[in-house]
């Protein structure tokens, strides 16, 4: 069989003798004539090589293939009905769109909970899903609206529509009771100018660095190369799959890890963390917020873009 031989009005037939199991209602709800529709089932069962519906009381009850089928009929019709009936205007609180986004563990846990207050506030029936892809898939999943959108510190990503959010920084993050703290404090009031304290967190001399070991992230790749730039490859004791493991990892052991600024002070705000603000190279970042120009006119797209952007640029 070939999904040239299939036409929606067969599509609609079978969905329609499913739901009803009587072909001669099907007939009815869709203003055709019995024999019409049984020429039709006809012409179905011939292309899939299957009976799709049999005899029963009352009616007709479907073979296992149909039944395998109809779900998935269903969802098409249901798909193609949205497409042509779609209004010219989106709205937001009457729609049930789904959006699909591009975040990692991080982004999931900074942004959707701003993502997720906007829509109940503004668009309570939409639904989001977030899809952690590789960098390098990304522009083709937005180009081929396998995601609508990509939040993130994304540099290598080319190809895209982007729009800042916000600035960030990469800090040092470790147990408030850390034996290092109480060293340094030592060292640094002995020494001319003595301790200081940044806006966020304690200032140390990168150099300070050598003297912590680390935990690190795979898949936050810039974490990596700072520690690889500040040759302290050799302090690593663990690189772990998903950065929210680390904190619970920073509390109850000596391993330091790089973090967002802004996760950093959620983290202290709950648990005993002290804040390291060292001047890492490439510490500062931005994260955007990512779409594709084939998109750009979409009406669903626009408004979503416009409250991330209101949001984070007011």
């Amino acid at each position: 069989m070939h999904i040239k031989e299939i036409d929606i009005h067969l599509l609609r037939l079978f969905d329609a003798t499913y739901r009803l199991s009587s072909v001669s209602q099907a007939a009815e709800a869709l203003s055709i004539s019995q024999p019409s529709a049984s020429q039709g089932l006809a012409r179905l069962r011939t292309a899939l090589g299957d009976p799709l519906f049999v005899r029963a009381a009352g009616g007709v009850r479907p073979t296992p293939r149909a039944s395998r089928m109809a779900p998935a009929v269903q969802n098409a019709l249901d798909t193609l009905n949205k497409a042509f009936t779609e209004t010219a205007v989106f709205d937001p609180r009457a729609s049930r769109r789904v959006f699909r986004i591009h975040m990692s563990d991080v982004g999931e846990t900074r942004l959707l909970p701003i993502v997720l207050k906007i829509l109940q506030d503004e668009a309570p029936g939409i639904r989001v899903e977030t899809f952690p892809l590789p960098l390098a898939d990304i522009p083709d999943a937005l180009n081929n609206a396998r995601i609508d959108f990509a939040f993130g510190f994304l540099p290598n990503v080319t190809g895209t529509r982007r729009a800042k959010l916000l600035e960030d920084r990469y800090v040092v993050l470790m147990r408030r009771n850390h034996p290092f703290l109480q060293q340094y404090r030592g060292r640094a009031s002995c020494q001319k100018g003595g301790f200081s304290q940044a806006a966020s967190g304690i200032d140390v001399p990168v150099d300070e660095l050598s003297k912590l070991k680390f935990a690190a992230v795979r898949t936050h790749t810039e974490t990596l190369r700072i520690l690889h730039l500040l040759q302290l490859d050799e302090r690593l004791r663990l690189i772990a799959q998903h950065f929210m493991a680390l904190p619970d990892i920073v509390r109850t052991t000596d391993l330091c890890a790089l973090v967002p600024r802004n996760l950093a002070r959620k983290f202290s705000e709950q648990h005993s963390y002290t804040v390291l603000e060292p001047n890492l190279p490439f510490r500062d970042y931005v994260v955007s917020l990512h779409w594709s120009e084939r998109f750009e006119h979409d009406q669903a797209i626009q408004w979503f873009r416009a409250q991330m952007l209101n949001y984070f640029q007011q």
